[in-house]
């Protein structure tokens, strides 16, 4: 009885304030439910690729991930943001401003109008008419890097490592640049579009069956992009892990390999 009257003192405090205290639900919390399944399958080393102005790392500390996180941004003014967030935040670091794809160089990205729809790629009516405010509004060149030629700075075969790659229909040209991160990798985490949104992007049906080849099997599906306008689901989020623990202790059927 104490513990449940000082849960209702610490809930009626926080309201008076304008708060409220809630239990995190796996079902429907996006993060908690990704963090649950880190979390059992041991990743400790997350390759946040488009991190914007770290939505998504901000998200799974708040719900309690404690691991190393290395972000990724390549827009200046989202990269500044970024850095100031992860400043103070142990084990989060960010690399220096850079697009990851399957080229090492300099590119020129579209900066879109609500900065998390910018893509190198042409976006295409489906998109902008679902989101006018998304609508390119200027661009800017970037320094471009393939994925393997900077995860050797961060991971080493002993890490369980899960890669996100969120990066507005570039996401087959991020994991043809990351071949030798991924055989070592446990888990991927990418935006599935299921109709095309930006000019020569692949859709789900690709990317699925790719990650399927490299082992991975599917483990969740969130909407990530709905049309307000008719209900259309656009894009998903897909976690994808390459060896599923059910909670059964299960034999290692693949080997550690070096980068």
């Amino acid at each position: 009885m104490k513990s449940i009257n000082l849960k209702c003192l610490a809930r009626d405090s926080l309201r008076s304030i304008g708060y409220d205290l809630k239990r995190y639900d796996i079902t429907s919390n996006p993060h908690y439910q990704i963090f649950q399944a880190i979390q059992k399958n041991k990743i400790d080393l997350i390759f946040d690729v488009g991190s914007n102005t770290g939505q998504f790392a901000k998200g799974l500390r708040e719900v309690g991930y404690k691991y190393r996180i290395v972000s990724f941004e390549p827009l200046s003014s989202a990269h500044r943001i970024l850095t100031k967030v992860a400043r103070d935040t142990k084990g989060w670091e960010v690399h220096e401003r850079c697009a990851i794809g399957d080229i090492n160089g300099s590119i020129k990205i579209n900066i879109s109008g609500n900065s998390v729809s910018s893509s190198i790629l042409t976006m295409l009516p489906d998109h902008s008419n679902a989101a006018p405010e998304s609508a390119y509004i200027k661009t800017e060149e970037t320094r471009i890097c393939t994925l393997d030629s900077l995860s050797p700075q961060y991971m080493t075969t002993e890490n369980r490592t899960l890669i996100k790659i969120d990066t507005q229909g570039f996401e087959w040209q991020v994991l043809d640049g990351a071949l030798k991160t991924i055989s070592c990798a446990q888990a991927i985490m990418i935006e599935l579009s299921l109709v095309e949104l930006y000019s020569g992007q692949r859709l789900w049906e690709a990317i699925i069956e790719r990650l399927e080849s490299e082992g991975f099997h599917l483990w969740s599906l969130q909407p990530a992009f709905v049309d307000p306008h008719d209900g259309r689901t656009l894009q998903l989020d897909g976690l994808f892990f390459r060896e599923i623990n059910y909670g059964v202790t299960k034999k290692n059927n693949y080997s550690s390999r070096e980068l």
